[in-house]
């Protein structure tokens, strides 16, 4: 509940009281020349929401009417929600000038002042035209909606506030679906009345903070971007039959490999063998199909890493968020691809653009002990191998299918990038140790609804290999054939010598199913 809803509720007894009819504040703005808002107004409809009232029933107003803030059964009225978005963003751009994104604080306090001069202006121009006056509740809500379209994400802000929400997935503005937390998928109202509407309000997101600002439009028909907060926004349209979005909420920053056991994620003495690891100074890829919890697990592996390291990372979004967290890393330095913005110019390059293989070679000056690059799609595959040579210990995700795949998926992304294939394979080979695979499976639990699970499904331990393949793998861990964790498989020799960074080797023999793997490891 935001200032204007706790302001509002303390002035109950006075209607002259309210938000928009209180005395200005110092830095009140001139709304008498405000621009036009229909170029920009995305007309968005209320989703289901703990923040907002029902959709009416059939007996009531279907839809407010236009500028009369919300009906009956309290549905805003989010044509004005929109229109009043856009003047208020002409308003601040207008105001800050240059001292744009120089203070965030400031910045949107700035806007709350433009917000509330704009709701004042508004209500006096429908009093003087005769139409009943607002209520406390309409005016509060007005209030909050039209900050959350001006900094926020809308009708969407509140799912994303939601702690039960972990993605967020719009596939064209009439279809909106719910990941939880708990694994439910649940599909809810939709966002935007148009697709067209939809992509309005996109690109206003993409381009209002200079700091961070994407490019979103038909020359540019993708868009990756961290929102406040930490969220991760995917969108694509124009190369897509509707617009597409995603955003991915990061729920388990602050997780140890021992809350992966306690979630049946992976087992105890797993767990020992990847804690081991790392403190060893193995290298590790974690791979995995989509929302299988690859990043979730490169948190709880970081989590083993020693305090006093000092840690890189290099990711496109920041997603592991690990300078987050002071006490358990203290000296992290996090670097973040840029992708520029503009037109290409004749070094290839939009302007501002800083990839992550530019962002490792500056590392280097700065005394790091691991260099951890975060997700590999494609290129990345560069900045991953050179952390790996570079020093001991980095981490990596990347999605494949299983273990092997995702050797033979990194390859194709280092020979889509110019190398060839036994250069690839040979830097692969003598950089990663380990490869650990996830698991995610979703089965129907009920109508509409459905359940994730999620667990380590195979552990690899790589080595070179003869010249046909390039590479070897030897499963330490194995699928488990009646689902779950994977079972214990062949140990090699080098592994064993994690016993003295904490590996339970005992536990690993003992929990072997049957004597003859049994006998492998004895």
């Amino acid at each position: 509940m935001n200032e204007f809803l706790d302001r509002a509720a303390s002035d109950a007894g006075d209607p002259t009281n309210l938000p928009i009819f209180g005395a200005p504040s110092s830095d009140t703005i001139d709304v008498s020349t405000a621009p036009s808002a229909h170029a920009l107004a995305g007309r968005l409809r209320a989703p289901q929401s703990a923040a907002l009232d029902d959709v009416p029933t059939s007996d009531e107003a279907a839809e407010p009417r236009a500028g009369s803030g919300a009906s009956r059964s309290g549905t805003l009225d989010w044509q004005l929600v929109a229109e009043l978005r856009t003047q208020a963003s002409d308003l601040l751009m207008a105001s800050l000038g240059d001292e744009r994104g120089q203070d965030v604080v400031a910045e949107r306090e700035r806007g709350r002042a433009i917000i509330h001069e704009l709701l004042a202006t508004t209500a006096a121009d429908r009093i003087h035209d005769g139409e009943p006056a607002w209520t406390m509740e309409v005016q509060s809500r007005l209030a909050e909606a039209v900050y959350h379209a001006l900094f926020g994400l809308g009708r969407l802000q509140p799912y994303v506030d939601d702690d039960s929400v972990e993605n967020i997935i719009i596939t064209g503005a009439d279809t909106v679906f719910l990941e939880k937390t708990d694994g439910e998928l649940v599909r809810v109202e939709p966002v935007a009345d148009s697709d067209s509407e939809l992509l309005e309000f996109l690109q206003f997101v993409a381009a209002r903070q200079e700091s961070t600002a994407r490019s979103f439009s038909t020359a540019s028909p993708t868009m990756h971007m961290r929102l406040d907060g930490g969220p991760r926004l995917a969108a694509a349209a124009w190369i897509t039959a509707f617009p597409v979005v995603v955003i991915r909420r990061h729920r388990l920053v602050r997780v140890t490999l021992t809350d992966l056991v306690e979630r049946d994620m992976l087992t105890p003495v797993q767990a020992s063998l990847l804690s081991a690891a790392v403190k060893a100074g193995l290298s590790i890829v974690v791979a995995g199909p989509q929302g299988a919890g690859k990043t979730t697990m490169v948190r709880a592996l970081c989590a083993e890493i020693p305090p006093h390291e000092k840690l890189g990372t290099f990711e496109t979004e920041y997603e592991l968020h690990l300078h987050e967290l002071k006490d358990v890393h203290p000296i992290v330095v996090p670097f973040e691809a840029r992708p520029g913005s503009g037109e290409v110019g004749p070094d290839g390059r939009r302007a501002g653009e800083y990839t992550l293989d530019e962002a490792l070679y500056d590392s280097f000056r700065m005394a790091l002990s691991r260099q951890i690059v975060g997700e590999v799609r494609g290129a990345e595959v560069w900045a991953m191998l050179k952390a790996m040579e570079s020093g001991a210990g980095s981490i990596s995700t990347t999605h494949a299918a299983d273990g092997e795949a995702a050797i033979r998926k990194l390859v194709t992304c280092g020979m889509e990038a110019g190398q060839a294939k036994d250069v690839v394979t040979a830097k692969l080979a003598d950089a990663i140790d380990l490869i650990v695979q996830v698991h995610l499976e979703t089965t129907q639990s009920g109508p509409d609804q459905w359940h994730r699970t999620r667990w380590v499904s195979e552990i690899l331990h790589v080595t070179p290999g003869e010249e046909a393949k390039g590479y070897a793998t030897t499963r330490v861990y194995a699928p488990n054939p009646d689902s779950g964790p994977a079972l214990p498989g062949t140990l090699p020799d080098e592994l064993r010598r994690l016993e003295r960074h904490g590996f339970d080797l005992t536990g690993y023999i003992a929990s072997a199913p049957g004597s003859p793997r049994a006998g492998e490891v004895a």
